[in-house]
């Protein structure tokens, strides 16, 4: 039985690291639609060039150009068991327009595990990330902070936050994600395919939470 699984979490939820933990124990490819247009500019492909052009002006690349790069991908022969899906969907049109793809294939999805995270929460893990001017090495306030504030442990440079580390920005980046998200959270829930996980447990407890709940939905 083929298993197609998308998986939903903030910017902060710790999905990627758990992403590689599930396509490691489920032997799934990882579908990540990053780095589709990154393969699909670089190799200068009809789908590639199509992205490009709206790119260059600025536009939001259409949905459809989109899909369509999934659908070659979920064509290769490695996804002939299933895949994981991350980065895609992010909308609704989006979603049904995966669940039109997945069906022309004979397919459908299994399961949306969704890695809940308070906005506090996401908002402490991304914003407290300090970096040395010197060594580039990375800090964190809570988690892995200096031994003495504002200098780093292996150089001596002086750590400052970049601009795309601020409290600011990363509040920006999460009301974004939570805008473009809630909707579809609660279609998936709506549909019976959404699995809410714990995010803010540790690293190994989710992961063992997530891969829990994604066999039991891939068995019945």
């Amino acid at each position: 039985m083929s298993s197609y699984i998308v998986l939903l979490g903030g910017p902060g939820s710790g999905k990627g690291t758990q992403a590689e933990i599930l396509v490691e124990e489920l032997g799934l490819p990882q579908v990540s639609t990053g780095e589709l247009f990154r393969e699909h500019l670089k190799d200068g492909t009809e789908l590639g060039s199509l992205a490009r052009e709206f790119m260059d002006r600025g536009e939001l690349v259409p949905d459809e150009v989109t899909i369509g790069m999934v659908r070659e991908r979920l064509a290769r022969p490695d996804c002939t068991s299933g895949a994981l899906l991350d980065g895609f969907p992010r909308t609704i049109p989006q979603a049904e327009g995966l669940d039109a793809l997945l069906a022309e294939m004979e397919a459908e999805l299994t399961v949306v595990p969704y890695i809940k995270v308070n906005r506090d929460t996401l908002l402490q893990r991304l914003a407290g990330r300090w970096t040395c001017r010197q060594c580039s090495t990375m800090y964190h306030v809570v988690f892995s902070p200096s031994f003495k504030a504002g200098i780093c442990d292996r150089c001596g440079g002086q750590l400052y936050q970049r601009a795309d580390d601020t409290p600011e920005t990363q509040l920006r980046r999460i009301d974004v994600y939570f805008e473009q998200t809630a909707e579809l959270i609660e279609w998936y829930g709506k549909k019976g395919l959404l699995v809410e996980i714990d995010g803010e447990q540790s690293i190994g407890a989710v992961g063992a939470e997530l891969l829990m709940a994604v066999r039991e939905q891939c068995r019945t």
